[in-house]
């Protein structure tokens, strides 16, 4: 009894250190989720004006936003079903936002009031609507854009939370309007803006199936068998075999710093997203506001996305990939990066014997 005496004093003293590191763990936490969060109350929310959303189509990127108090903000899309070239043997009947694949990008502020209006083309055959991530309501705007071909629907959402999000279309069945290629990216920039870069581009990973084989000759039907076994005859980015390749790659200067808005449409598929020759020297990741540094291959969920930078420092051609390899080379997964400047062998050069 007298040697158990002895150690209760430290056995004490050790549990009242450790529930006091942990109230500190706990506290400090807390205050730093403080610091980071986007929370409602700490948003301005009082409307200065009107304006209208710059739309672009992939990989171009509206203008980073020069105002600095909320807006309301006009945003008009249309629902377009259309015929154009998967690859270069190919044709397939796209279901999209803007008449391409992915639709419009779409730039907003913390705090603003969106005007959404959804038009459905009156030549498509189909019923559309829009599911926004970036909003909090029935549906993400679903509920209340339920569009008939020819008609046109109408609501307000205030972009609460900043981030990089992804839209699509959520009429049923939901997966059908997806794989056809009913999905883009909206960006809500924080209050106090994005940091300013040199470059800014656009581009969205997809899957696709169809009833012929990859680049199979002529117009190709949607096959629901290969889609419920997740087995893509395509994976692209941007729609299309070599959209952002060879004539069409994006372009660069050594020296300029690079960001890339990089969303995944799926359906189906993960994107472990990579820069053959280069290293995002930032990713913000899941589009969110944590940034990790330095990172090789990065994960993109199906319905999410993710924001990554690059330093350009020798001339090279960039290949981006989905690192799960075979898609890449053999289903269309690779988009380019040319840059161009003058060589720095201490960075990189090639020994000749």
């Amino acid at each position: 009894m007298s040697h158990i005496s002895k150690k209760s004093p430290t056995l004490k003293k050790v549990f009242l250190f450790l529930v006091a590191a942990s109230f500190s763990i706990f506290y400090f936490s807390c205050k730093t989720g403080t610091s980071n969060s986007t929370s409602e109350s700490n948003i301005d929310t009082v409307l200065t004006g009107t304006v209208t959303a710059e739309l672009t189509e992939a990989p171009n990127v509206p203008k980073p936003l020069t105002y600095t108090s909320p807006k309301k903000v006009m945003v008009h899309l249309e629902a377009v079903e259309k015929v154009m070239p998967i690859s270069d043997s190919s044709e397939y009947t796209f279901w999209t936002f803007g008449g391409h694949v992915p639709g419009n990008f779409i730039r907003v502020r913390q705090g603003d009031l969106v005007d959404f209006t959804l038009t459905n083309s009156p030549d498509s055959k189909n019923s559309h609507s829009i599911d926004l991530h970036a909003v909090i309501g029935p549906g993400g705007g679903a509920d209340a854009t339920a569009t008939s071909p020819g008609q046109s629907t109408h609501f307000q959402f205030r972009a609460l939370h900043s981030g990089l999000y992804v839209y699509h279309c959520a009429t049923g069945p939901v997966p059908l309007h997806i794989a056809n290629g009913m999905y883009g990216l909206i960006l809500v920039e924080p209050q106090g803006g994005m940091p300013k870069v040199d470059r800014e581009y656009y581009l969205m990973q997809g899957d696709f199936y169809t009833t012929g084989k990859y680049d199979a000759k002529g117009l190709q039907a949607f096959d629901e068998d290969k889609a419920l076994a997740e087995n893509p005859d395509y994976v692209l980015f941007n729609g299309r075999v070599r959209s952002t390749t060879g004539p069409n790659a994006l372009t660069a200067k050594v020296g300029e710093t690079v960001r890339l808005y990089v969303g995944n449409g799926g359906p189906n598929l993960v994107s472990s997203f990579h820069p053959i020759g280069q290293i995002f020297t930032k990713v913000y990741m899941e589009g969110g506001h944590e940034i990790n540094t330095d990172v090789q291959t990065t994960l993109i969920p199906a319905g999410g996305a993710s924001i990554v930078e690059m330093k350009m420092q020798v001339p090279e051609t960039i290949n981006l990939v989905d690192h799960s390899i075979f898609r890449a080379f053999n289903k269309g997964a690779i988009a380019q990066i040319k840059v161009t400047g003058p060589e720095n062998p201490s960075i990189y050069q090639k020994i000749k014997k």
